[in-house]
């Protein structure tokens, strides 16, 4: 028996020795059938009070998550009074609710597990809960009171306004805080896009503007709800109907959108801080999803700067030439207005001008030349095969479809989305970036050690303002 095992084992050991008859095939060989994505049924109902209800069961796991989207959000604030939703959004989220005071509330989403947020956008508020399925009744209880019943709590109020005064005073901290704001104010003057709130408003917001922000915006046909996890149809709905089926539907309130200012001439814009680098910001006016160019802009932006590594401004700057570490573009697609186009980079003081000029000519580049057959090929690819990775969690895909649907989007975007990009030629690429690029409307921000790089910023025949930053203040809170 013995001998029987050691034959076994060397003819096993000479077997394994000889060389392979399949050849071997290098990394770079291999080819993979594309990737699609089917985007997943999403069940729709409206209440009969105009509650929008979208629901995904999925009964893997004993958890359900909800987001509502309630119309509304900060483009909408007063310019006189900048920073009301974000003020709103904090004092909703920690100033109880219904019956219970905010250390009730907590102590009971604690015990739960439950995890709950208020935020606010420029288009809309959204409230997320996430919680076990043995726990979706009083979880939804809770939920109706925030809807319907929000304390507000004084005390807590106070709190987030200090908060976010704080946050005010320690704006000028970060050099990309101050360059964001500032290109803000510069592409969009005039316009809620580019206010920022201010500490003489935001000590004036009052109770009472909260309570008149809510009596506006939370009626049931004014919100959408996203379900997902484990959860029935029939149990959700009877949950939704004994909480919210008697909240009357309110008057949906007209939602009417400022007018973007002109677009401004180029400028520059430095603000003087001592620090070892410089942080560089440009931008001008871009589009919304309704461009149908959209498609071509994206794969444009890929090329440009958005695609890491395989861009033009990453590999012209930092692989090249080590001038800067990170280095960027992006269109930020508005989903009711324009957004911005964007490009950004972070290096040290004595290359700031020459790191200007890179960009400036990269983007002028665009614009002039054709991209080659190569990298519209790299990055449609790229752009095709990452879609897929923004569906997280399923979640997130009937999220998305609410957000779709709020904002208008086709009624199949997301199935296109794909094809529309794959369709992307190298005209189409050259086309839009002489329409949509403006290098002559290019706002620069500069943040850095101006002493370093001003007089030879000045020799790029842009204007030149400096900006004086506030100083900065301390938080005088208990202790100091």
């Amino acid at each position: 028996m013995n001998r029987f095992i050691c034959l076994f084992t060397l003819l096993f050991l000479a077997a394994c020795a000889q060389p392979s008859a399949v050849p071997q095939v290098r990394p770079d060989q291999l080819s993979f059938p594309p990737l699609h994505f089917n985007f997943p049924t999403v069940e729709k109902q409206q209440l009969a009070n105009g509650i929008k209800l979208y629901l995904k069961e999925d009964h893997e796991l004993p958890l359900v998550e909800l987001t509502l989207l309630i119309g509304g959000g900060s483009i909408h604030d007063p310019l006189g009074k900048t920073g009301l939703s974000q003020l709103f959004a904090a004092a909703l989220e920690s100033g109880g609710a219904g019956d219970l005071s905010p250390a009730e509330l907590e102590t009971e989403l604690e015990a739960m597990a439950a995890d709950l947020s208020v935020t606010s956008s420029a288009y809309s508020y959204e409230i997320d809960l996430s919680l076990q399925q043995r726990d979706l009744q009083r979880g939804i209880e809770i939920l109706a009171d925030l809807l319907r019943r929000p304390r507000f709590d004084d005390a807590r109020l106070e709190l987030s306004r200090k908060q976010m005064l704080d946050g005010i005073r320690r704006q000028n901290d970060d050099p990309g805080s101050i360059a964001g704001r500032l290109l803000a104010k510069a592409v969009f003057p005039g316009h809620p896009f580019g206010a920022s709130p201010q500490i003489p408003v935001v000590e004036k917001l009052s109770r009472a503007d909260l309570l008149a922000l809510h009596r506006r915006y939370f009626h049931p046909d004014n919100l959408w709800l996203a379900v997902s996890g484990d959860v029935k149809k029939d149990e959700l709905i009877r949950l939704l109907q004994r909480n919210l089926g008697d909240w009357p539907a309110g008057k949906t309130p007209e939602l009417s959108l400022p007018s973007l200012p002109a677009a401004p001439a180029g400028r520059i814009l430095v603000a003087d801080k001592a620090i070892p680098q410089t942080t560089i910001l440009m931008g001008h006016q871009g589009i919304n999803k309704d461009n149908p160019d959209m498609y071509a802009l994206r794969v444009a932006d890929y090329i440009l700067g958005g695609g890491g590594f395989n861009s033009r401004m990453m590999r012209e700057i930092r692989s090249d030439r080590g001038l800067a570490y990170s280095v960027y573009s992006y269109f930020q697609v508005g989903r009711l207005l324009p957004g911005q186009f964007i490009a950004g980079s972070e290096t040290k003081t004595e290359s700031t001008v020459k790191v200007v000029t890179l960009m400036r000519r990269l983007i002028q580049q665009m614009i002039d030349e054709p991209v080659s057959a190569a990298e519209l090929e790299l990055a449609k690819q790229s752009l095709i095969n990452s879609f897929i990775f923004a569906f997280a969690d399923i979640h997130s895909v009937v999220s998305r479809r609410v957000r779709l649907d709020y904002y208008h989007y086709p009624e199949h975007y997301m199935e296109d989305y794909q094809d529309k990009i794959a369709a992307v030629t190298v005209a189409d690429v050259q086309r839009v970036a002489h329409q949509y690029l403006h290098p002559e409307q290019l706002q620069m921000v500069l943040v850095g050690d101006s002493r370093e790089f001003l007089d030879a910023l000045r020799k790029l025949g842009l204007p030149v303002e400096m900006v004086q930053l506030k100083p900065e203040q301390k938080f005088q809170g208990k202790g100091n």
